[in-house]
């Protein structure tokens, strides 16, 4: 500040803000993490579209199939690769057998209680998880791709290609789902089926099996997004399974409707998480994140639509 003080350096002094070089690891940190939100997010919302129900299960599915991986690389000497392409298979033969046993019967149900029916499975395969991997015995489980072990430098700072396949993944994974949505023929009976299962049903469309589809399709991404997690995060039953709040809250965001917004929403929740992480007077808060941004998101969304029925005079 020409003839005074700067005050910025004081400022940063007083309320404990890093520097930006030490923001920056984090940003390729929460950009990565955005990208598997937006994965998951992206694979609820389809779901819910195909079913009407959101599944609330999906980190802990990941979180099985990661930790199925981890035994199979570990105990019994598997290929890693092979370990990974049966975590992804885990998880779409358990969302499918879910589907296929309760789907039918959740069909005419309300919302809620579709999604508490999900919840179930979330605690049985979280029971399951502590009882064949407990905890107790301090035991230390980790994944490590291998492509953890090579990447790229931006401004000195190191980025694995592990985190740039996580943000790819949810761009390419938002882009296909897209297209499918709108150009083939099962992407355009999932919309149907958004609108109206019963009309949908008497024109013909295989209700059934379009609904399996949509099970299945979620399941292998809840597997994938598993094992990135943790890689990224950390190889743990209970942070994996409640992870799904973050992609829940980009879903959210998106009204369970469009996965442009959810992709969108899920980058932010990545980003601002992360990048709280360094912010020593409020790190311990990080956590409350996917629930304030979708707090302020969907007020934002009401607010606008209740000035526009206050305008249209209704």
């Amino acid at each position: 500040m020409p003839g005074g003080i700067d005050l910025h350096p004081l400022i940063i002094g007083v309320l404990g803000l890093p520097s930006w070089l030490d923001f920056q690891p984090f940003i390729y940190t929460g950009l990565a993490l955005g990208g598997v939100y937006a994965l998951s997010g992206v694979g609820m919302v389809v779901l819910y579209r195909a079913t009407g129900v959101l599944f609330l299960a999906f980190g802990a599915v990941g979180a099985m199939g990661a930790l199925i991986a981890w035994q199979l690389i570990n105990a019994a000497g598997l290929n890693q690769w092979l370990a990974y392409l049966i975590c992804i298979l885990f998880g779409g033969v358990v969302t499918l057998g879910y589907g296929i046993v309760f789907g039918r019967a959740l069909a005419a149900r309300e919302p809620l209680v579709k999604a508490v029916a999900t919840l179930g499975l979330a605690l049985i395969l979280l029971g399951l998880m502590d009882l064949l991997w407990t905890s107790s015995g301090g035991e230390s489980r980790s994944i490590t791709l291998p492509t953890d072990n090579s990447g790229f430098i931006i401004s000195q700072i190191q980025v694995t290609w592990t985190q740039v396949i996580g943000l790819a993944c949810g761009v390419v994974m938002t882009i296909v789902t897209g297209a499918f949505l709108r150009f083939t023929k099962l992407g355009t009976a999932m919309r149907a089926l958004a609108n109206d299962r019963e009309i949908t049903a008497t024109l013909g469309v295989p209700v059934r099996r379009v609904e399996a589809a949509a099970w299945f399709g979620c399941g292998i991404l809840a597997g994938f997004a598993g094992v990135l997690l943790a890689d990224l995060v950390a190889l743990d039953a209970t942070t994996l399974t409640f992870l799904v709040i973050s992609s829940l809250a980009a879903a959210l965001i998106g009204r369970l409707r469009s996965i442009v917004v959810t992709f969108v929403a899920a980058i932010v929740i990545g980003l601002v998480d992360a990048m709280i992480t360094p912010i020593q007077s409020i790190t311990n808060y990080r956590d409350m994140t996917p629930f304030v941004l979708a707090a302020v998101a969907l007020l934002v969304v009401n607010r606008q639509r209740a000035n526009s029925l206050s305008r249209e005079g209704i």
